[in-house]
């Protein structure tokens, strides 16, 4: 019987490593949840996610992360209505322009400024990009492009931000987990009804 997942330790800061450097080479398993558990991505039908066009585009982003940050590859993940799950592999250092975003967006860890970013400086080195900085690019793209959804194909509208401000994530140790972590990517449709996502299942 594979462990039950525990969606509440999502937002809690003390479950990450202290002292370990998110920027190491590794494996992570990211959970990232709509704000208010909102069903923005589509639906799950038969034990199958069904993605809108708002699903489709939050994976379109996802896979966009190995040209952004090309030392890294991409694991399993799923769209679900409300949450997105997904498995990094971090290669080596990471380096990417962090300038380059839509609107003038700078990714910054935790929404605090970087000052060399922010001033256009840039000392010719790659700059060492941690998890979080991934996960906040990821966020502003999807959030940037679900904005124009909604203004120009009605997308459904959200209340204050697309996600919650927290993520959660997972150090992948060693090939059990792995596996243990794909495997609950893949029947997390399967599981909908069951899901402490799921708001229908608290009405």
């Amino acid at each position: 019987m594979k462990s039950k997942f525990d969606p509440q330790k999502h937002h809690r800061r003390s479950i990450r490593l202290k002292g370990f450097d998110y920027s190491s080479e590794g494996a992570y398993y990211v959970t990232i949840v709509a704000q208010g558990r909102e069903c923005l991505f589509g639906e799950v039908v038969d034990g199958e996610m069904k993605l809108n066009e708002a699903g489709e585009m939050v994976v379109k982003w996802w896979n966009e992360l190995t040209n952004k940050f090309p030392n890294i590859e991409l694991g399993e993940f799923i769209v679900m209505p409300n949450h997105f799950h997904g498995i990094i592999f971090i290669m080596a250092n990471v380096g990417a322009d962090l300038r380059v975003c839509p609107d003038g967006e700078r990714v910054c860890p935790d929404g605090e400024e970087n000052t060399s970013i922010q001033k256009g400086e840039h000392t010719g080195s790659p700059l060492r990009i941690s998890l979080s900085q991934m996960i906040q690019w990821f966020k502003t793209m999807t959030t940037n492009e679900y904005i124009r959804g909604v203004k120009q194909s009605n997308w459904k509208p959200f209340i204050g931000k697309v996600w919650q401000r927290n993520y959660y994530e997972h150090i992948i140790r060693n090939e059990k987990e792995l596996q243990q972590k794909t495997d609950y990517i893949l029947d997390n449709p399967s599981r909908w009804e069951e899901d402490d996502e799921n708001m229908a299942k608290l009405k």
